[in-house]
């Protein structure tokens, strides 16, 4: 028999038969390979295990305990959840279903009359679980373009996905579901009652599968488009092991518990009240405490790092929108427009077009340049309510915006040092792990020739190195009017915020003729570099709320300290402890003790206060209070109000962080 050379990830090559498959490969270098593999990885692309293999390929063979298996076994989950939910409600249509971050979803159009609910899951956990333990075979087939569009007729989903990737009008994610453009349609079957178009891979088969749970169900609209159906679509999670789900559905009990809208209305920092709309907030006395003291800090940053502070206003003639390219590229995220004394008004989405106004006032010299501004400037855009989350997506939010003017000289130099700037800033908050995005030019929805693009997203790219930052690429996620860096922060329990953009502009300064004078008296155009540091000061606080669990490092915690008199007898002087607090500049209250001290203890420990102090008659006696801290079981006795005011003076000129750490067991990772 013929054979055919393959080689392997170690460089090593391996002898086959011709026609052997990858399993057979695995199966070649031992039966433990075997029964791990999940799929292969074929000259870069990921297969079957049953797919034949050709002559001189290199294959990579993964298993089910990889990371990189969580994909497959995420899509497979999603085609046996499919499939339950067929044979629950026969006559359901089947609309996508792809793995996401943590796990996957399914969209489906159920019978008429038909609805499911957060209680109709346990049922289709059960099918799936039956579909699970049959050990069905995903079989992959494939059929041409014209069959294809046959078999399917009844497929109303599919069958459209089908017309639209095969009549050459498809968008990437259309494409993405056929593998792009189609000469033929795969669909994987594992039961002789039910199929689902596809392109895989899959696992070799649903006995691989089980370590998973469905989450909630929610309404979604097909393609995202409020004209079309509204469908059911079912959420699930599914790992590779038992333990690894078990440390997911941990960690979501940790995020509700650090759910920034409990808690925000719980601790009094914001609500939002129906009267207002959705997507807007107002901020209570002690959230406003927090939201100032982070724009100070703020501010303090940007004035020590040579940034000019600038305001502008909250609407703008059309004009100005028109001119920035918003109304062309953003119009669908603006708030409708306001007509008076003859003109067209549009309140703000951006701050940038107002700093270049600024810019564009008087006559600039490359002496000038670079030119630094920074603004906490209010911002409105129309989020779809099905969008909107609190303080992290918001119709009405402020952003600490910086616009850069510099030279094309100037942009690498001011890229590299804006980027370390901005590491620092979050670095003070308490996050350490960083993940960076490069986003590039998109295909259609930009303005400007390729090379300033190609220059602006290498200058991106260089800063990123120079940062030392890992980052990946996001082919097309660019503004309209130049490429950008996102940061990600992880917070204490592992989630992915992201916070900070920078992206380098060459279009702006081009649409509103912004120049300056060079050094040999010629007119040259600046680059502007866009920066949001926080991103908004409302997404940034709802993810320090969710990093903290309420629990505010001193330095930022609206109250340090509450003083409670052990009895009535001692208020005199838990009020004269306070008054020397607050003259020290440190923020205190105190609890009167109409109710039991230990009561008093427990809700001042609800309020999640860094330190409460108590006084009794040893303390109004000796000028001393008993300080119990935040997070430690032992308080301290006798210690005296002087030393107590310079520790803590200490600590919030130190910007001491004092994190929480994860209650639930296995919530801090994998």
């Amino acid at each position: 028999m013929a054979e055919i050379t393959i080689s392997l990830p170690d460089g090593s090559e391996r002898a086959l038969p011709e026609g052997s498959s990858a399993y057979d490969l695995a199966a070649e270098i031992g039966p433990g390979l075997a029964k791990a593999a999940l799929l292969a990885r074929v000259d870069g692309v990921e297969l079957d295990l049953n797919v034949p293999l050709t002559a001189g390929a290199s294959v990579e063979l993964i298993t089910e305990q990889s990371d990189e298996a969580l994909h497959t076994i995420r899509h497979s989950t999603a085609h046996v959840m499919a499939q339950a939910v067929q044979e629950i409600y026969p006559g359901t249509q089947l609309a996508i279903g792809p793995p996401i971050d943590d796990g996957f979803y399914y969209d489906f159009e159920l019978p008429e009359g038909k609805t499911l609910s957060d209680d109709d899951l346990a049922a289709i956990e059960a099918k799936m679980k039956e579909i699970i333990k049959a050990n069905q075979a995903f079989e992959r087939h494939e059929l041409p373009v014209d069959e294809a569009k046959a078999f399917f007729a009844d497929h109303i989903f599919k069958a459209e996905i089908i017309d639209q990737v095969t009549g050459g009008a498809a968008d990437q994610e259309l494409a993405d579901e056929l593998g792009g453009a189609a000469e033929t349609i795969s669909y994987y079957k594992n039961s002789e009652e039910f199929l689902d178009m596809c392109t895989g891979p899959h696992v070799p088969s649903t006995g691989r599968l089980g370590h998973f749970k469905l989450m909630k169900v929610a309404g979604a609209y097909w393609r995202g488009d409020t004209d079309r159906p509204m469908l059911q679509r079912v959420y699930g999670t599914a790992w590779n092991n038992k333990k690894a789900l078990k440390a997911h559905l941990n960690r979501l009990v940790e995020a509700e518990k650090r759910d920034h809208r409990r808690l925000a209305q719980e601790l009094g920092l914001v609500s939002w009240p129906e009267e207002l709309g959705p997507g807007l907030a107002v901020w209570h006395p002690k959230g406003a405490t927090v939201r100032r003291l982070m724009e100070d800090y703020s501010r303090e940053r940007h004035e020590n790092g040579g940034y000019e502070f600038v305001y502008s206003p909250h609407i703008a003639k059309s004009v100005l929108w028109e001119t920035s390219g918003h109304l062309d590229f953003y119009a669908d995220g603006m708030y409708p427009p306001m007509e008076m004394d003859g003109a067209t008004y549009y309140p703000k989405p951006m701050n940038c077009p107002f700093h270049v106004m600024i810019f564009r006032e008087g006559q600039r010299s490359y002496r000038d340049l670079p030119i630094r501004m920074f603004e906490l400037g209010t911002v409105y855009r129309y989020e779809l309510s099905g969008a909107i989350h609190g303080l992290m997506r918001s119709r009405g939010f402020t952003q600490d915006d910086s616009h850069i003017f510099a030279t094309r000289e100037q942009l690498q130099d001011e890229l590299a040092s804006l980027l370390s700037f901005v590491l620092s800033v979050l670095r003070a908050f308490g996050f350490e792990d960083f993940q960076a995005k490069l986003s590039t030019r998109p295909p259609e929805k930009s303005v400007g020739a390729d090379e300033l693009w190609e220059e602006a997203t290498e200058g991106l790219r260089l800063a990123l190195e120079a940062a030392d930052l890992d980052y990946v690429v996001d082919e097309g996620g660019g503004a309209f009017y130049g490429p950008k860096i996102d940061v990600d922060v992880r917070d204490a329990i592992g989630r992915a915020w992201q916070l900070s953009t920078i992206q380098v502009d060459f279009q702006l300064p081009d649409r509103f003729d912004l120049e300056y004078v060079a050094s040999d008296g010629s007119r040259q155009q600046p680059v502007m570099i866009h920066r949001a540091l926080m991103g908004s000061i409302e997404r940034f606080f709802g993810v320090l709320i969710e990093h903290y669990a309420g629990n505010f490092p001193a330095w930022l915690a609206p109250i340090q300290a509450r003083v409670l008199p052990v009895g009535a007898d001692h208020a005199d002087y838990a009020h004269e402890v306070v008054a020397q607090l607050k003259a020290a500049g440190l923020r205190a209250d105190t609890g009167e003790a109409a109710e039991p001290l230990g009561k008093r203890i427990r809700k001042s420990k609800i309020e999640k206060l860094p330190y409460i102090l108590v006084v009794g008659d040893d303390d109004v006696a000796s000028g001393t209070v008993g300080v119990n801290k935040r997070g430690q079981n032992d308080p301290e006795r006798d210690v005296t109000v002087a030393d107590f005011i310079a520790r803590l003076q200490q600590e919030v000129a130190d910007r001491v962080l004092d994190l929480p750490k994860a209650e639930a067991d296995g919530a801090q990772g994998d």
